[in-house]
């Protein structure tokens, strides 16, 4: 059992840290007339929105005699339901089995194992209906394990009660009941029709806005009343749909922003969303209105994505100085003090502490800021694996010292002859070097020009 297990199970009180959240007004924003409040949904126990959810299906459950003492709970997720779910399973002491489609980030993955879930990972690139559909998946593992229970977000009315009973209400009394609109995502479209219902009784005048993932159909289902576009995939991870969920009651809605990666990426994922959408029915608006929406949990998810420059760069999301030759396919450019590198002197445990800080296979090595060769994995093992005192010579020792350049203006058809002879491009222009270029960044440029 892990630490963070262990200490999930031995806090008594944990649960009742879920909700009432707190609700902060935005400053430095260009909001229009409108004042924007955000309330801050990423500090329920394990970060988002969706601890409220995973309490509330798993209790509704318990209630209806659905699952007993130490049953096995299976769920289908973008991450941050499965998140919630573990967290209470954690303290009930169930099992969690968890279906996952393979966009999301690792860092999600390794805190539901550390949570104690069980994580089974499909495909993202594939339509409800396919038997790797995330959801399909897990409800055919539920048919297939003896005494599980299928939680199903997506059906389970539990969901959007949550919100009806808690997350609006919450918004109601912080607001001093003056609301004019509420801006929300769907996944399941539980939060949303939970606000809906609560402001429908509450204050009918109480706008619910949808701000959606381009590559979505729910937008377009609200402006037209059909789906006429086929989805498309999207990289923003827990918000959008491919069809309308039974939990999701989309018949208050009136008006629906659509949203590019690129601009939710700005300021997160799923809430980069919503503030994207916020933000723009803000700045539409001719006279004041308050608005709110959510921050659906932290930055902390996706430190390996949004918040890491390369996969920024990879995704085509950030910009930067092109050149038209070789140099725009460095990912790690040297000249930028990019360039991941080690030593001559340094020792090969060093070199290999490196390849697994920065997850690469190969390093330059450098000499007084020249580059005099390479070493990579291969280099590595064949030399340790009968003698594992290799591990504290210096690089220089076990480096491949035979090294292929290019210049910057080589023609591409070149990076094919050298990787087909099983080496790494090095690109060095005047003497100075630039980067490497391995297979994965050409494979990478070629995508980007799609």
């Amino acid at each position: 059992m892990g630490a963070y297990l262990m200490a999930l199970q031995a806090y008594p009180d944990v649960l009742s840290l879920i909700g009432n959240t707190p609700l902060v007004a935005t400053s430095g924003l260009d909001t229009g007339p409108c004042k924007l409040y955000l309330k801050l949904e990423s500090q329920n126990p394990s970060g988002s929105i969706k601890d409220r959810v995973g309490l509330y299906m798993i209790e509704a459950a318990e209630r209806e005699g659905r699952i007993k003492p130490g049953a096995t709970l299976i769920e289908a997720t973008a991450g941050n339901t499965g998140l919630g779910l573990a967290l209470v399973a954690a303290r009930k002491g169930y099992r969690l089995l968890l279906v996952i489609p393979d966009k999301m980030s690792q860092e999600k993955i390794f805190h539901l194992k550390a949570m104690g879930a069980e994580v089974v990972m499909t495909r993202s690139d594939v339509v409800k209906g396919h038997p790797d559909y995330y959801q399909d998946k897990a409800a055919k593992i539920a048919q297939e394990t003896p005494g599980a229970f299928y939680i199903n977000q997506f059906t389970n009315q539990a969901n959007p009660r949550a919100h009806e009973e808690t997350t609006a209400p919450e918004i109601w009394e912080q607001m001093q009941h003056q609301v004019d609109a509420i801006v929300c995502g769907v996944g399941t479209g539980g939060t949303l029709t939970g606000m809906s219902r609560f402001f429908a009784k509450a204050d009918p005048h109480v706008e619910i806005v949808l701000a959606d993932p381009q590559g979505s159909m729910l937008a377009e289902y609200v402006k037209t009343g059909v789906t006429s576009s086929p989805p498309r995939t999207w990289l923003v991870e827990g918000i959008g749909e491919d069809f309308i969920p039974d939990v999701c009651d989309l018949s208050r809605i009136r008006l629906a922003y659509t949203i590019p990666d690129a601009e939710a990426f700005l300021a997160g994922t799923s809430s980069g969303t919503l503030l994207a959408a916020a933000l723009r029915y803000c700045r539409e608006q001719t006279t004041p209105k308050r608005v709110v929406s959510l921050v659906c949990d932290s930055g902390n998810k996706y430190l390996s994505k949004v918040y890491n420059d390369y996969w920024m760069l990879d995704q085509g999301f950030q910009q930067r100085e092109k050149f038209g030759d070789l140099r725009d396919l460095i990912a790690r450019r040297a000249w930028e003090k990019a360039a991941v590198t080690v030593n001559a002197n340094e020792t090969a445990l060093a070199a290999h502490g490196r390849m697994k800080l920065y997850d690469m296979s190969q390093l330059p090595v450098m000499r007084d800021g020249q580059i005099v060769g390479i070493i990579d994995e291969e280099d590595i093992l064949l030399k340790v694996f009968d003698h594992p005192a290799v591990f504290k010579q210096p690089v220089a020792d076990i480096m491949e010292s035979h090294l292929v350049t290019v210049a910057p203006d080589a023609p591409l058809p070149q990076l094919i002859e050298i990787f087909k002879r099983g080496m790494v491009a090095i690109v060095v222009d005047r003497g100075e070097f630039l980067g490497l270029i391995t297979r994965i960044d050409l494979v990478n440029w070629l995508r980007r020009r799609l």
